[in-house]
């Protein structure tokens, strides 16, 4: 376990080396410094995590035991979504290669990017609650600065609510967090998990976790608290849309969330898990409806992102193993295909110069390898089979049919059918059709932007075989056994194995 502090240790120290690269003035070399380094550190990142998924452990920084020091924690649930984050973080730089050449300063855009990289592998990995907040915090500071990074007016004034309504989520979350050290003297979850199991806890920690809900909701931009999200995901460069929807607010959001209420109300998830499948339900339609009417290639989907991270929370929301799986699942393919779609929708933005659907038409005949990757991703997360969307949708419905939920499934299938709606107009405006005469002249994107897009659509077409018995059994259930069994979290993060 001792490549741990690597994830977080190679993105800080990457982005500071750029900074010392800016101050030098050497143009030529801090471009392509950044491009090398950028593209290194997420591959490093990525290459370590699958290196060790499926294996579990602890790294104890200085040396020091908790709960005096601080330790990292590798496990079924924090090592699938590092490789996600791992491989997401990769093909948004390498996009960026091109992408960022609409932009000044790729050097600070690259140090940004890999200070937020660095703040999200952090949070994943951290046992300590204070620590989850200050990488969160690291992550969100990175974030604020790169949705602004175009410096105009939407991006300014998308990047100021970003902010306000982020910090009043933090807020929310440091309120949680003081309370539960109020009421076990401690800020390790290994050890206000045996506080709380024990006993020794009051009734403010039901106060505490309604805390935690709300400021990780606005995290995760569930209804009612996404007000942030389709401002802030249309304005950003389209790297770092892809970025904010397809890791962000998963790491910060819904992975942050289940972790702390799993973990610390163990005794007592009805509650909770009513919450979440109740902001579930509610993030999934009105998430898919708004997103009907909008016009807005990225603000369309922005409100996709509140749809399906309501299919996630109403998975892990229905408690039991095969719905976590089915959450899991689902967060890593929305993931891809989310990221994938910005990405697509950067592409494209590249060439016309418009986010409109209406203005496009016909863009198949120009731009090939984006329109193609377009439909698979639009496939993908409408969940037609045979692509990974499909697979993790199903299984989200299964979970809830199990576990007497009917409605829920319902509810799943109802927004299924409006999203494959959504995204048919999509293809009909964007994509298919007959070709404007303003456009007939454009070229497909190059290469590094054309190769992310591929990239990730071949991994939509592959993630149905997580489903394969043996290999779902090392990257699905293991989250299941620690988030159902936290003494098996426990194990693991004082040095025992699962």
């Amino acid at each position: 376990m001792n490549i741990l502090p690597l994830f977080i240790l190679i993105p800080i120290g990457a982005a500071f080396a750029l900074s010392t690269f800016d101050i030098l003035k050497q143009e030529r070399k801090k471009v392509l410094v950044s491009n090398i380094t950028a593209a290194a550190a997420c591959l490093a990142l990525t290459v370590l995590a699958v290196m060790q998924i499926g294996k579990t452990g602890t790294f104890e920084m200085g040396g020091w035991s908790i709960p005096i020091g601080i330790s990292l924690v590798l496990d079924g649930f924090s090592a699938p979504v590092l490789v996600i984050t791992g491989l997401v973080s990769l093909m948004c730089a390498v996009f960026s290669f091109s992408y960022m050449d609409m932009y000044s300063g790729r050097e600070k855009f690259f140090s940004l990017f890999l200070l937020m990289v660095a703040g999200m592998n952090g949070l994943v990995l951290t046992s300590d609650i204070f620590n989850l907040y200050v990488f969160m915090e690291l992550a969100a500071v990175s974030s604020f600065a790169l949705v602004a990074y175009g410096t105009m007016k939407e991006e300014l004034e998308a990047a100021f609510k970003y902010l306000v309504l982020s910090g009043v989520g933090t807020v929310f979350i440091l309120m949680g967090i003081a309370l539960t050290y109020g009421h076990t003297r401690n800020l390790s979850m290994v050890f206000i998990y045996n506080a709380l199991s024990s006993g020794s806890a009051g009734s403010g920690m039901y106060l505490a976790a309604g805390f935690f809900m709300v400021g990780f909701g606005i995290k995760a931009a569930l209804i009612p608290f996404h007000a942030w999200l389709p401002d802030a995901h249309p304005a950003a460069p389209a790297p770092v849309s892809a970025m904010l929807s397809g890791v962000l607010i998963k790491t910060a959001g819904i992975y942050a969330m289940v972790r702390v209420l799993f973990l610390l109300f163990a005794a007592d998830l009805s509650v909770a898990s009513m919450l979440l499948r109740t902001l579930g339900v509610l993030s999934l339609m009105i998430g898919v409806l708004l997103a009907l009417g909008q016009w807005d290639f990225k603000r369309l989907l922005a409100y996709h992102s509140v749809s399906q991270m309501g299919y996630i929370a109403l998975a892990f929301g229905i408690g039991t193993p095969l719905g976590i799986a089915a959450g899991l699942f689902h967060l890593l393919n929305h993931s891809v295909f989310k990221s994938l779609l910005f990405l697509n929708a950067g592409a494209v933005f590249y060439r016309t110069s418009t986010r409109d659907l209406r203005d496009m038409g016909g863009l198949n005949a120009v731009m090939p390898v984006t329109g193609y990757t377009s439909m698979i991703a639009s496939l993908s997360i409408a969940g037609l089979p045979p692509f990974n969307g499909f697979w993790s949708k199903l299984l989200i419905i299964i979970a809830a049919i199990q576990a007497g939920y009917l409605w829920l499934g319902l509810w799943a299938v109802l927004g299924s059918i409006l999203t494959l709606a959504s995204f048919a107009k999509v293809q009909r405006y964007a994509f298919v059709g007959e070709i404007k005469d303003k456009f007939k002249e454009i070229k497909e994107v190059p290469l590094p932007m054309a190769f992310s897009m591929i990239f990730l659509a071949v991994l939509c077409v592959l993630m149905g075989i997580l489903l394969v018995p043996g290999i779902r059994a090392v990257v699905l259930d293991g989250a299941a056994e620690v988030l159902l069994n936290p003494s098996n979290y426990i194990r693991i993060a004082t040095g025992g194995m699962p």
